[in-house]
């Protein structure tokens, strides 16, 4: 009889822990996907502020390099117009 009960209180044990695991992967499960959606809103956002950046610097490099044609054309300009005084 007592090993009959300790046969029992194995299985019981062994189907208690079997449960628990699973439960315990699941929800792990549904935390990774969790975590897979942050890490993929986190990356849009960092990329979507790079290209701002990005677009921004471009803006004003292209703007200076703009201004320093035009003042150059306009001492090229003035030059001619003296030699031709």
């Amino acid at each position: 009889m007592k090993s009959f009960v300790r046969a029992a209180v194995l299985a019981f044990s062994l189907g208690f822990a079997a449960g628990a695991f699973a439960q315990t992967a699941g929800q792990d499960l549904k935390n990774a996907g969790h975590d897979t959606k942050e890490a993929a809103k986190d990356t849009a956002h960092g990329t979507a502020k790079a290209a701002k950046t990005g677009a921004r610097k471009t803006k004003n490099g292209v703007k200076k390099g703009t201004h320093a044609a035009a003042s150059g054309v306009e001492k090229g300009a003035s030059k001619v117009q003296q030699k031709t005084q």
